[in-house]
């Protein structure tokens, strides 16, 4: 049964509706931290915030329910980086192991990699990170990580399974090194420098490479219901929209703990 429709709704954090409508709430530009979307039966939400000219209607369909611990600064990750970093870590899983942990190698280690690390040791995995920059190594080793490697060298083991975050195409062949006959190697990224030319050999072995691309509803869902169990703990730094240069210059420079999040 469709839950009864609510005009507005208002509070000094994201307000709950209805379990069975995902939700999302943007703040009101009549009152600092006051939210008001308007819920139309379970079928569509309506945004209204004048100061960004926000006048919208949409499905519940398309919408994710934010986990409530999480301030808005710090679950900003959770909806990029987070998302897109559990659908690669599905991707990597390899079917039928058995015995010691899945160990899983991540070849980068920004925004999603720091969020991956901590589910994937969550779900039992032990976890290889291979990344360049002392500060990237330093806070690999602070939460968990197994070894850590500069990016010019292997794990110290063999993988099952490995997931590059960073956009660099030289990676591809190392990670396909590193993994066991029937490993896989997700590339996670939304673009990447050119792969150069492998010999058939990492790839002999039943070894899979594949790309992400896409993720599900039901992946969305899943995550931010598992995100407060684990419970995953972003490392955000804060920046002003006319800031974003600057970010996405230390972001490229590997200056960055975690996720950069732009604040207009």
């Amino acid at each position: 049964m469709a839950p009864t429709p609510q005009t507005t709704l208002a509070g000094p954090t994201r307000p709950t509706g209805s379990p069975e409508i995902p939700q999302v709430f943007l703040p009101s530009a009549s009152k600092k931290g006051t939210y008001s979307p308007r819920l139309y039966g379970a079928a569509t939400v309506h945004f209204r915030d004048r100061k960004r000219k926000i006048d919208e209607i949409r499905s519940v369909a398309f919408l994710l329910p934010l986990p409530e611990d999480y301030s808005d600064l710090q679950a900003a990750p959770l909806l990029c980086a987070g998302l897109i970093g559990y659908r690669a870590l599905q991707l990597s899983e390899v079917e039928g192991l058995t015995g010691s942990a899945p160990r899983l190698g991540l070849y980068g280690f920004g925004a999603s990699a720091h969020i991956v690390i901590q589910v994937a040791m969550h779900l039992g995995h032990e976890v290889h990170v291979v990344t360049r920059g002392e500060e990237s190594r330093r806070f690999a080793s602070e939460l968990g990580a197994a070894s850590v490697s500069g990016s010019d060298e292997p794990p110290p083991v063999e993988l099952d399974s490995a997931i590059i975050f960073a956009p660099a195409g030289e990676l591809v062949p190392r990670a396909l090194a590193a993994v066991r006959k029937g490993g896989i190697v997700v590339c996670a990224g939304i673009h990447m420098s050119p792969v150069p030319e492998l010999p058939y050999d990492l790839l002999w072995g039943e070894r899979v490479l594949r790309s992400v691309a896409n993720l599900t509803r039901a992946d969305g869902r899943e995550f931010l219901d598992l995100a407060p169990d684990v419970p995953v703990r972003t490392k955000v730094e804060e920046f002003p929209l006319e800031e974003a240069e600057e970010a996405l210059t230390r972001l490229k420079a590997g200056e960055l703990r975690g996720a950069a999040v732009l604040v207009p």
